[in-house]
């Protein structure tokens, strides 16, 4: 009994170290993503801005998910 216990909460703090991880590693990516953007826009040639177009493919589902990590961290708080 106490082996499943021990188990069960083992297995329910990695799940959780995994996710803020992920969580971090995804709000980074937006953030080079972003600066990377604001560069390409601020460069001369029509490269760069359909570079910087392109980029969003990557950059809104990252910010949705950005945007879902901020309310459930919300409403972690409220509880």
């Amino acid at each position: 009994m106490i082996s499943t216990i021990t188990t069960a909460t083992v297995g329910a703090v990695t799940s959780a170290s995994l996710a803020a991880s992920l969580a971090l590693l995804a709000i980074i990516a937006l953030l080079l993503l972003l600066i990377q953007k604001e560069v390409l826009t601020a460069a001369d040639g029509s490269g760069g801005q359909t570079l910087a177009r392109i980029l969003n493919v990557a950059i809104v589902p990252l910010l949705l998910s950005f945007l879902f990590i901020v309310v459930v961290k919300l409403v972690e708080a409220w509880r």
